[in-house]
C-alpha cells in the first residue's frame, strides 16, 4: 500500500502534498514537525561522510524492569522499528567540509530517553572528539532519563558532564542543538554546556514540563514559558534556527570558533 500523499500541518491545519514539506518543515506557517534520525543527517551532513562510533552498544535490563510490558521487550520492539540500538547515533563526519564528532538523539526511539548505553555513547563522543581534535555537534531531543534503568540512567547525567568538562579542557567547541522536545536529565546534563546554544523555532526545553510545574507550585506559567523564544529572551539559548539554516550557521559557528 502506498503511504498517504498529504500530510496535515501540526501548526496550521493546512493539508498539503507530503512532499512539500522538506525536511519536516511546514511551508505555510513554518511549523517544524518531528524528522527521523537518517533525515537529520541528510539534513545536517556532507553527503558519504559520516562513519558511526559505538554502534554496537546494547543496554541490557539490570532492573528486570515490567510496566504496562517487559522493558526488554519494549527495547526489541524499539529497535526493529527504528534500525537503532538505542536512541543515539554518533560518529565522525564534515559539515561543509569541516571535520566533526556528530552526535545526535534519536526521539522515535522511546523517545530519545537515555539509559546506560545513550550516555555511555554521549560520553564517548565528547572522548572521539578529544581525541581527534575535533569539535562537537550534539543534537537533542529527549525525554529525559529512562525510567526503566532507575539510577543506571540518572548516573549518566554526572557522566556525560564530566566528559564534557574534559572537551572544556581541551578547548574544543561543543555546539548543542536543542530540538523539540529536549528535557528532563538532558536538558539538566549536558545540553545546555555547548559553548553555542542552538534552538529550534519553538521547541520545548526544559526540565520539568509546564503542566507538572503549574500543577506543584499552583501558578499559571507565562505565555510560551519553556519554549525557545522565552529561553532566548532570557539568556538561556544564543540563537533560534530555522531548520533550513541550520547547517550553515552550524558551519559558520564552527569556523568563527576554530580560529
Amino acid at each position: 500500500m502506498n503511504p498517504n500523499p498529504f500530510k496535515n500541518c501540526g501548526g496550521c491545519g493546512a493539508i498539503l502534498v507530503a512532499t512539500q514539506f522538506a525536511y519536516g518543515v511546514c511551508p505555510e506557517c513554518d511549523h517544524h514537525h518531528a524528522i527521523d534520525h537518517k533525515t537529520w543527517r541528510a539534513l545536517l551532513l556532507d553527503e558519504g561522510t559520516f562513519a558511526p562510533c559505538d554502534e554496537t552498544l546494547t543496554t541490557t535490563d539490570p532492573l528486570t524492569f515490567v510496566d504496562d510490558q517487559p522493558y526488554a521487550k519494549r527495547l526489541a520492539n524499539s529497535q526493529a522499528k527504528t534500525g537503532l540500538r538505542d536512541a543515539v547515533v554518533s560518529g565522525r563526519a564534515r559539515i561543509d567540509g569541516l571535520r566533526v564528532i556528530y552526535t545526535a538523539f534519536a526521539f522515535e526511539f522511546m523517545g530519545g530517553s537515555m539509559g546506560s548505553v545513550v550516555g555511555e555513547v554521549i560520553a564517548r563522543a565528547f572522548e572521539h572528539a578529544i581525541a581527534d581534535s575535533s569539535p562537537i555537534v550534539l543534537l537533542s531531543a529527549s525525554g529525559g532519563a529512562r525510567m526503566q534503568e532507575g539510577i543506571l540512567s540518572l548516573m549518566q547525567m554526572a557522566k556525560t558532564v564530566a566528559a564534557r568538562e574534559k572537551l572544556r579542557d581541551a578547548r574544543l567547541p561543543f555546539i548543542s542543538v536543542m530540538r523539540h522536545a529536549t528535557t528532563g536529565g538532558v536538558a539538566a546534563s549536558f545540553a545546555f554546556l555547548g559553548d553555542i546554544n542552538l534552538a529550534e523555532p519553538r521547541a520545548l526545553i526544559g526540565f520539568a514540563g509546564p503542566r507538572v510545574i503549574e500543577q506543584t507550585i499552583g501558578q499559571t506559567l507565562p505565555e510560551g514559558f519553556q519554549r525557545s523564544e522565552f529561553l532566548l529572551e532570557h539568556g538561556t539559548v544564543d540563537r533560534i534556527v530555522h531548520r533550513h539554516k541550520l547547517k550553515g550557521e552550524i558551519a559558520t559557528i564552527l569556523r568563527l570558533l576554530s580560529r
